[in-house]
Protein backbone atom coordinates (compact mmCIF):
# COMPACT_ATOMS: atom_id res chain seq x y z
CA UNK A 1 0.00 0.00 0.00
CA UNK A 2 1.26 3.49 -0.83
CA UNK A 3 -0.47 6.80 -0.18
CA UNK A 4 -3.37 4.75 1.19
CA UNK A 5 -3.89 2.65 -1.93
CA UNK A 6 -2.41 -0.38 -3.63
CA UNK A 7 0.09 0.61 -6.32
CA UNK A 8 2.08 -1.01 -9.10
CA UNK A 9 5.74 -1.75 -8.47
CA UNK A 10 7.20 0.57 -11.09
CA UNK A 11 10.60 0.50 -9.39
CA UNK A 12 10.73 -3.27 -9.69
CA UNK A 13 9.51 -3.16 -13.29
CA UNK A 14 12.14 -0.54 -14.15
CA UNK A 15 14.86 -2.75 -12.64
CA UNK A 16 13.59 -5.80 -14.55
CA UNK A 17 13.35 -3.89 -17.83
CA UNK A 18 16.84 -2.44 -17.42
CA UNK A 19 18.34 -5.83 -16.55
CA UNK A 20 16.57 -7.49 -19.48
CA UNK A 21 17.74 -4.93 -22.02
CA UNK A 22 21.28 -4.82 -20.64
CA UNK A 23 21.37 -8.62 -20.54
CA UNK A 24 20.80 -9.04 -24.27
CA UNK A 25 24.54 -9.05 -24.87
CA UNK A 26 25.63 -8.59 -28.49
CA UNK A 27 21.98 -8.53 -29.60
CA UNK A 28 21.76 -5.01 -28.22
CA UNK A 29 23.58 -3.70 -31.28
CA UNK A 30 20.72 -4.96 -33.49
CA UNK A 31 17.92 -3.19 -31.58
CA UNK A 32 16.23 -0.62 -33.83
CA UNK A 33 12.93 0.10 -32.05
CA UNK A 34 11.16 -0.53 -28.75
CA UNK A 35 7.36 -0.77 -28.59
CA UNK A 36 5.91 -0.48 -25.04
CA UNK A 37 2.83 -2.66 -24.48
CA UNK A 38 1.08 -3.06 -21.13
CA UNK A 39 -2.20 -4.04 -19.53
CA UNK A 40 -4.99 -1.47 -19.55
CA UNK A 41 -6.83 0.37 -16.79
CA UNK A 42 -3.56 1.80 -15.47
CA UNK A 43 -2.60 5.46 -15.46
CA UNK A 44 0.52 7.44 -14.58
CA UNK A 45 0.61 11.03 -13.38
CA UNK A 46 3.77 12.99 -14.15
CA UNK A 47 4.97 15.95 -12.12
CA UNK A 48 8.05 18.14 -12.18
CA UNK A 49 10.49 15.31 -11.47
CA UNK A 50 8.83 12.14 -12.74
CA UNK A 51 5.91 10.34 -11.16
CA UNK A 52 3.85 12.69 -9.01
CA UNK A 53 2.17 9.78 -7.24
CA UNK A 54 2.42 5.96 -7.36
CA UNK A 55 0.61 4.31 -10.28
CA UNK A 56 -2.57 2.71 -8.91
CA UNK A 57 -3.24 -1.02 -9.17
CA UNK A 58 -6.76 -1.49 -10.58
CA UNK A 59 -7.36 -4.38 -8.13
CA UNK A 60 -7.23 -2.07 -5.10
CA UNK A 61 -10.50 -2.78 -3.28
CA UNK A 62 -10.84 0.79 -2.06
CA UNK A 63 -11.81 1.88 -5.57
CA UNK A 64 -15.24 0.38 -4.89
CA UNK A 65 -15.81 3.24 -2.42
CA UNK A 66 -17.17 5.66 -5.00
CA UNK A 67 -18.65 9.09 -4.52
CA UNK A 68 -22.42 9.03 -4.23
CA UNK A 69 -22.90 10.89 -7.50
CA UNK A 70 -20.24 9.06 -9.51
CA UNK A 71 -22.60 6.77 -11.44
CA UNK A 72 -24.74 9.74 -12.49
CA UNK A 73 -21.67 11.58 -13.79
CA UNK A 74 -20.32 8.77 -15.97
CA UNK A 75 -22.79 9.37 -18.78
CA UNK A 76 -24.73 6.77 -20.70
CA UNK A 77 -23.43 3.40 -21.81
CA UNK A 78 -24.21 4.45 -25.39
CA UNK A 79 -21.59 7.20 -25.08
CA UNK A 80 -18.65 5.35 -23.51
CA UNK A 81 -19.63 1.79 -24.51
CA UNK A 82 -18.33 0.66 -21.13
CA UNK A 83 -20.28 -0.36 -18.05
CA UNK A 84 -19.23 0.87 -14.62
CA UNK A 85 -16.94 -1.99 -13.61
CA UNK A 86 -15.76 -3.22 -10.19
CA UNK A 87 -12.63 -2.00 -8.42
CA UNK A 88 -10.54 0.33 -10.61
CA UNK A 89 -11.22 -1.37 -13.93
CA UNK A 90 -12.54 1.97 -15.19
CA UNK A 91 -9.70 4.48 -15.31
CA UNK A 92 -12.19 7.23 -14.43
CA UNK A 93 -12.87 5.48 -11.11
CA UNK A 94 -9.19 5.73 -10.23
CA UNK A 95 -8.98 9.42 -11.13
CA UNK A 96 -12.10 10.28 -9.15
CA UNK A 97 -10.87 8.34 -6.09
CA UNK A 98 -7.41 9.91 -6.22
CA UNK A 99 -8.90 13.38 -6.54
CA UNK A 100 -10.94 12.86 -3.38
CA UNK A 101 -8.43 10.93 -1.24
CA UNK A 102 -5.03 12.37 -2.16
CA UNK A 103 -5.93 15.85 -3.46
CA UNK A 104 -2.48 17.39 -2.96
CA UNK A 105 -0.72 14.61 -4.85
CA UNK A 106 -3.43 14.70 -7.51
CA UNK A 107 -2.99 18.45 -7.96
CA UNK A 108 0.77 17.94 -8.41
CA UNK A 109 0.13 15.99 -11.63
CA UNK A 110 0.89 18.14 -14.66
CA UNK A 111 0.21 15.41 -17.21
CA UNK A 112 -1.57 12.05 -17.23
CA UNK A 113 -0.39 9.14 -19.38
CA UNK A 114 -1.77 5.63 -19.90
CA UNK A 115 0.59 2.95 -18.54
CA UNK A 116 2.10 1.88 -21.88
CA UNK A 117 2.87 5.49 -22.69
CA UNK A 118 4.45 5.94 -19.26
CA UNK A 119 7.13 3.45 -20.30
CA UNK A 120 7.44 5.15 -23.68
CA UNK A 121 8.10 8.38 -21.74
CA UNK A 122 10.60 6.65 -19.43
CA UNK A 123 12.49 5.41 -22.48
CA UNK A 124 12.32 8.54 -24.63
CA UNK A 125 11.44 11.51 -22.43
CA UNK A 126 8.46 12.28 -24.72
CA UNK A 127 4.95 12.11 -23.24
CA UNK A 128 1.92 10.86 -25.17
CA UNK A 129 -1.45 9.13 -24.96
CA UNK A 130 -2.93 6.56 -27.35
CA UNK A 131 -6.47 5.50 -28.28
CA UNK A 132 -6.35 1.76 -27.54
CA UNK A 133 -5.19 2.61 -24.00
CA UNK A 134 -7.68 5.46 -23.60
CA UNK A 135 -10.53 3.36 -24.98
CA UNK A 136 -10.17 0.17 -22.93
CA UNK A 137 -13.16 0.50 -20.56
CA UNK A 138 -11.93 3.78 -19.07
CA UNK A 139 -15.18 5.84 -19.17
CA UNK A 140 -12.90 8.61 -20.45
CA UNK A 141 -13.39 7.99 -24.17
CA UNK A 142 -16.29 8.04 -26.62
CA UNK A 143 -15.34 5.17 -28.97
CA UNK A 144 -17.94 5.91 -31.64
CA UNK A 145 -17.09 9.61 -31.88
CA UNK A 146 -13.35 9.16 -31.35
CA UNK A 147 -12.87 11.80 -28.67
CA UNK A 148 -13.01 12.36 -24.92
CA UNK A 149 -16.17 11.52 -23.00
CA UNK A 150 -18.24 14.25 -21.39
CA UNK A 151 -17.11 13.04 -17.96
CA UNK A 152 -13.42 13.41 -18.91
CA UNK A 153 -14.05 16.91 -20.22
CA UNK A 154 -16.34 18.19 -17.46
CA UNK A 155 -14.03 16.91 -14.71
CA UNK A 156 -11.10 18.68 -16.33
CA UNK A 157 -9.15 15.44 -16.73
CA UNK A 158 -9.02 15.40 -20.55
CA UNK A 159 -7.11 18.69 -20.67
CA UNK A 160 -4.37 17.22 -18.46
CA UNK A 161 -3.64 14.17 -20.62
CA UNK A 162 -0.59 14.04 -22.85
CA UNK A 163 -1.20 14.51 -26.60
CA UNK A 164 -2.81 11.57 -28.39
CA UNK A 165 -0.44 9.85 -30.83
CA UNK A 166 -0.77 6.73 -32.99
CA UNK A 167 0.43 3.45 -31.47
CA UNK A 168 2.95 2.98 -34.30
CA UNK A 169 4.29 6.55 -34.21
CA UNK A 170 7.92 7.13 -33.25
CA UNK A 171 8.03 9.52 -30.30
CA UNK A 172 11.78 9.99 -30.44
CA UNK A 173 14.99 8.15 -29.65
CA UNK A 174 16.06 6.44 -26.47
CA UNK A 175 17.41 8.84 -23.87
CA UNK A 176 21.20 9.14 -24.24
CA UNK A 177 21.84 8.40 -20.56
CA UNK A 178 19.69 5.26 -20.75
CA UNK A 179 21.30 4.08 -23.98
CA UNK A 180 24.75 4.42 -22.45
CA UNK A 181 23.80 2.68 -19.22
CA UNK A 182 22.09 -0.24 -20.97
CA UNK A 183 24.50 -0.55 -23.87
CA UNK A 184 21.93 0.23 -26.57
CA UNK A 185 22.50 2.23 -29.77
CA UNK A 186 21.68 5.92 -29.53
CA UNK A 187 19.41 5.63 -32.57
CA UNK A 188 16.88 3.19 -31.03
CA UNK A 189 13.41 4.51 -31.87
CA UNK A 190 10.79 4.55 -29.12
CA UNK A 191 7.25 4.02 -30.38
CA UNK A 192 4.11 5.25 -28.63
CA UNK A 193 2.89 1.71 -27.84
CA UNK A 194 -0.50 0.17 -27.09
CA UNK A 195 -2.87 -1.71 -24.81
CA UNK A 196 -1.92 -5.41 -24.69
CA UNK A 197 -5.07 -7.07 -26.09
CA UNK A 198 -5.20 -4.48 -28.85
CA UNK A 199 -1.56 -5.08 -29.71
CA UNK A 200 -2.46 -8.75 -30.12
CA UNK A 201 -5.40 -7.74 -32.32
CA UNK A 202 -3.17 -5.47 -34.40
CA UNK A 203 -1.26 -8.45 -35.81
CA UNK A 204 -4.50 -9.68 -37.41
CA UNK A 205 -6.20 -6.44 -38.49
CA UNK A 206 -4.49 -5.92 -41.82
CA UNK A 207 -4.74 -9.54 -43.00
CA UNK A 208 -8.09 -10.48 -41.43
CA UNK A 209 -10.23 -7.34 -41.05
CA UNK A 210 -13.31 -9.39 -40.16
CA UNK A 211 -12.52 -12.07 -37.63
CA UNK A 212 -12.91 -12.84 -33.93
CA UNK A 213 -9.82 -12.88 -31.76
CA UNK A 214 -9.52 -14.75 -28.48
CA UNK A 215 -6.58 -13.21 -26.65
CA UNK A 216 -5.79 -15.40 -23.64
CA UNK A 217 -3.81 -14.74 -20.49
CA UNK A 218 -4.90 -13.46 -17.09
CA UNK A 219 -8.02 -12.36 -18.96
CA UNK A 220 -9.66 -14.18 -21.85
CA UNK A 221 -10.63 -11.29 -24.13
CA UNK A 222 -12.89 -11.94 -27.12
CA UNK A 223 -12.63 -9.09 -29.66
CA UNK A 224 -14.83 -8.97 -32.75
CA UNK A 225 -13.83 -6.22 -35.19
CA UNK A 226 -16.41 -5.69 -37.93
CA UNK A 227 -19.25 -7.00 -35.74
CA UNK A 228 -22.14 -4.55 -35.11
CA UNK A 229 -22.19 -2.83 -31.73
CA UNK A 230 -25.90 -3.51 -31.14
CA UNK A 231 -25.21 -6.62 -29.03
CA UNK A 232 -23.70 -4.37 -26.35
CA UNK A 233 -26.29 -3.24 -23.82
CA UNK A 234 -24.27 -2.33 -20.74
CA UNK A 235 -24.84 -5.64 -18.95
CA UNK A 236 -22.10 -8.05 -17.93
CA UNK A 237 -18.49 -7.64 -18.95
CA UNK A 238 -19.33 -6.76 -22.54
CA UNK A 239 -18.09 -3.46 -23.90
CA UNK A 240 -16.25 -1.84 -26.78
CA UNK A 241 -12.51 -1.65 -26.83
CA UNK A 242 -10.83 0.73 -29.25
CA UNK A 243 -8.40 -0.66 -31.81
CA UNK A 244 -5.08 1.00 -32.56
CA UNK A 245 -6.84 2.43 -35.64
CA UNK A 246 -9.43 4.11 -33.43
CA UNK A 247 -12.33 1.79 -34.30
CA UNK A 248 -14.81 0.58 -31.69
CA UNK A 249 -14.41 -3.20 -31.28
CA UNK A 250 -17.19 -5.24 -29.60
CA UNK A 251 -15.56 -7.18 -26.77
CA UNK A 252 -16.53 -9.76 -24.17
CA UNK A 253 -14.20 -11.04 -21.49
CA UNK A 254 -13.74 -12.96 -18.29
CA UNK A 255 -10.78 -13.57 -16.00
CA UNK A 256 -10.12 -16.95 -17.55
CA UNK A 257 -6.48 -17.19 -16.54
CA UNK A 258 -7.32 -16.64 -12.89
CA UNK A 259 -10.16 -19.19 -13.12
CA UNK A 260 -7.78 -21.74 -14.60
CA UNK A 261 -5.37 -21.16 -11.70
CA UNK A 262 -8.17 -21.63 -9.17
CA UNK A 263 -9.38 -24.89 -10.71
CA UNK A 264 -5.91 -26.32 -11.37
CA UNK A 265 -4.42 -25.42 -8.01
CA UNK A 266 -0.91 -26.86 -8.20
CA UNK A 267 -1.68 -28.82 -11.37
CA UNK A 268 -0.10 -27.85 -14.70
CA UNK A 269 -2.82 -26.67 -17.16
CA UNK A 270 -0.93 -28.58 -19.88
CA UNK A 271 -2.08 -31.83 -18.23
CA UNK A 272 -5.56 -31.38 -19.73
CA UNK A 273 -6.51 -34.60 -21.48
CA UNK A 274 -9.15 -35.37 -24.10
CA UNK A 275 -9.60 -38.84 -22.60
CA UNK A 276 -10.18 -37.37 -19.14
CA UNK A 277 -12.69 -34.93 -20.60
CA UNK A 278 -14.83 -37.77 -21.85
CA UNK A 279 -14.53 -39.67 -18.58
CA UNK A 280 -15.64 -36.62 -16.60
CA UNK A 281 -18.60 -36.04 -18.92
CA UNK A 282 -19.60 -39.72 -18.74
CA UNK A 283 -19.42 -39.55 -14.94
CA UNK A 284 -21.91 -36.68 -14.90
CA UNK A 285 -19.60 -33.81 -13.91
CA UNK A 286 -20.76 -30.42 -15.20
CA UNK A 287 -19.81 -26.73 -15.01
CA UNK A 288 -22.32 -24.71 -12.96
CA UNK A 289 -24.13 -21.84 -14.67
CA UNK A 290 -22.53 -19.36 -12.26
CA UNK A 291 -19.19 -20.09 -13.91
CA UNK A 292 -17.68 -20.34 -10.41
CA UNK A 293 -18.37 -23.92 -9.38
CA UNK A 294 -18.55 -27.52 -10.54
CA UNK A 295 -21.52 -29.87 -10.26
CA UNK A 296 -20.45 -33.28 -8.99
CA UNK A 297 -22.13 -36.56 -10.07
CA UNK A 298 -24.15 -36.56 -6.83
CA UNK A 299 -25.45 -33.03 -7.71
CA UNK A 300 -23.36 -31.32 -5.03
CA UNK A 301 -21.73 -27.98 -5.88
CA UNK A 302 -17.98 -27.64 -5.48
CA UNK A 303 -16.33 -24.21 -5.68
CA UNK A 304 -13.39 -23.99 -8.06
CA UNK A 305 -11.01 -23.35 -5.16
CA UNK A 306 -11.82 -26.80 -3.73
CA UNK A 307 -11.45 -28.82 -6.93
CA UNK A 308 -8.41 -30.62 -5.51
CA UNK A 309 -10.69 -32.27 -2.94
CA UNK A 310 -12.43 -34.33 -5.62
CA UNK A 311 -10.21 -34.41 -8.70
CA UNK A 312 -6.64 -35.41 -9.55
CA UNK A 313 -4.25 -33.04 -11.41
CA UNK A 314 -5.16 -34.23 -14.92
CA UNK A 315 -8.86 -33.95 -14.15
CA UNK A 316 -8.45 -30.44 -12.71
CA UNK A 317 -6.50 -29.28 -15.75
CA UNK A 318 -9.19 -30.76 -17.99
CA UNK A 319 -11.98 -29.08 -16.04
CA UNK A 320 -10.14 -25.76 -16.29
CA UNK A 321 -9.91 -26.05 -20.08
CA UNK A 322 -13.59 -27.03 -20.22
CA UNK A 323 -14.59 -23.99 -18.17
CA UNK A 324 -12.50 -21.65 -20.34
CA UNK A 325 -14.03 -23.04 -23.54
CA UNK A 326 -17.57 -22.50 -22.26
CA UNK A 327 -16.76 -18.95 -21.19
CA UNK A 328 -15.18 -18.17 -24.56
CA UNK A 329 -18.10 -19.58 -26.53
CA UNK A 330 -20.52 -17.58 -24.39
CA UNK A 331 -18.65 -14.36 -25.25
CA UNK A 332 -18.55 -15.15 -28.97
CA UNK A 333 -22.24 -16.04 -29.12
CA UNK A 334 -23.36 -13.06 -27.02
CA UNK A 335 -21.47 -10.66 -29.28
CA UNK A 336 -22.91 -12.28 -32.41
CA UNK A 337 -19.30 -12.29 -33.58
CA UNK A 338 -18.52 -12.60 -37.27
CA UNK A 339 -15.80 -14.45 -39.15
CA UNK A 340 -13.41 -17.17 -38.04
CA UNK A 341 -12.49 -17.43 -34.36
CA UNK A 342 -8.73 -17.36 -33.80
CA UNK A 343 -7.19 -18.24 -30.42
CA UNK A 344 -3.93 -16.58 -29.38
CA UNK A 345 -1.87 -16.79 -26.21
CA UNK A 346 -1.53 -19.79 -23.84
CA UNK A 347 -4.88 -21.35 -24.76
CA UNK A 348 -3.77 -21.69 -28.40
CA UNK A 349 -1.83 -24.83 -27.41
CA UNK A 350 -4.45 -26.39 -25.11
CA UNK A 351 -5.96 -29.20 -27.20
CA UNK A 352 -8.88 -29.86 -24.84
CA UNK A 353 -9.90 -26.20 -24.89
CA UNK A 354 -9.54 -26.03 -28.67
CA UNK A 355 -11.54 -29.16 -29.46
CA UNK A 356 -14.34 -28.06 -27.12
CA UNK A 357 -14.40 -24.64 -28.76
CA UNK A 358 -14.56 -26.32 -32.18
CA UNK A 359 -17.51 -28.42 -30.95
CA UNK A 360 -19.31 -25.24 -29.87
CA UNK A 361 -18.42 -22.84 -32.70
CA UNK A 362 -17.82 -23.06 -36.45
CA UNK A 363 -14.46 -22.18 -37.99
CA UNK A 364 -12.02 -22.20 -35.07
CA UNK A 365 -8.31 -21.53 -35.60
CA UNK A 366 -5.29 -21.35 -33.30
CA UNK A 367 -2.10 -19.36 -33.65
CA UNK A 368 1.01 -21.41 -34.40
CA UNK A 369 3.38 -18.47 -34.11
CA UNK A 370 6.27 -19.24 -31.77
CA UNK A 371 6.05 -15.63 -30.54
CA UNK A 372 3.14 -14.80 -28.23
CA UNK A 373 0.49 -12.56 -29.78
CA UNK A 374 1.10 -9.39 -27.79
CA UNK A 375 4.82 -9.48 -28.55
CA UNK A 376 4.13 -10.23 -32.20
CA UNK A 377 1.73 -7.31 -32.19
CA UNK A 378 4.58 -5.06 -31.10
CA UNK A 379 6.66 -6.42 -33.98
CA UNK A 380 3.83 -5.62 -36.39
CA UNK A 381 3.41 -2.10 -34.98
CA UNK A 382 7.09 -1.41 -35.57
CA UNK A 383 6.43 -2.18 -39.26
CA UNK A 384 2.90 -0.80 -39.50
CA UNK A 385 3.58 1.70 -42.26
CA UNK A 386 5.43 -0.77 -44.47
CA UNK A 387 3.47 -1.76 -47.61
CA UNK A 388 3.77 -5.51 -47.09
CA UNK A 389 1.64 -7.29 -44.51
CA UNK A 390 2.81 -9.97 -42.12
CA UNK A 391 0.21 -12.74 -42.43
CA UNK A 392 -0.60 -14.45 -39.12
CA UNK A 393 0.21 -18.16 -38.96
CA UNK A 394 -2.74 -20.24 -37.77
CA UNK A 395 -4.01 -23.81 -37.94
CA UNK A 396 -7.62 -24.88 -38.28
CA UNK A 397 -9.10 -26.90 -35.43
CA UNK A 398 -11.23 -29.82 -36.52
CA UNK A 399 -14.62 -30.35 -34.93
CA UNK A 400 -14.38 -33.55 -32.83
CA UNK A 401 -16.04 -36.59 -34.36
CA UNK A 402 -18.18 -37.09 -31.24
CA UNK A 403 -19.29 -33.43 -31.08
CA UNK A 404 -22.97 -34.40 -31.15
CA UNK A 405 -22.41 -36.66 -28.15
CA UNK A 406 -20.51 -33.93 -26.30
CA UNK A 407 -23.02 -31.15 -26.97
CA UNK A 408 -25.47 -31.88 -24.13
CA UNK A 409 -22.62 -31.55 -21.62
CA UNK A 410 -21.34 -28.34 -23.07
CA UNK A 411 -24.00 -26.05 -21.65
CA UNK A 412 -23.72 -24.39 -18.27
CA UNK A 413 -25.84 -26.41 -15.88
CA UNK A 414 -28.18 -25.04 -13.24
Amino acid sequence: MSEGYRALDTTGTEAWLSATLAGMGDLRRAVRAIVPITHGAAIAGLGQSGLALPIPDYEFEGFDQRAADFASRTGTFEETLSPVLPLGLNMATQLEWLQRHVPDRFAAVSEWLPYAQYWAWWLSGVSSSEVSSLGCHTLLWNPSAGHWSRLAQSAGWAARFAPVRRAWETLGFIRAELAQRLGLPLGVQILCGAHDSNACLARYLRSLPRMTLVSSGTWVVVMAPGTPLNALDGHGDFLANVSIRGDAVPTGRFMGGRDIERICGDADPALASQAHLRKLIAAGVRIHESGRALILPDARLLAFEHAAEAFDPKERATLAAWHAALGTAHCVQTLGALGPVTVDGPLSTNEVYLELLAALLPDVNASVDAIEGTARGGYVLARWTEPTTIAPRVRQIACPADAAHLQPALALAA
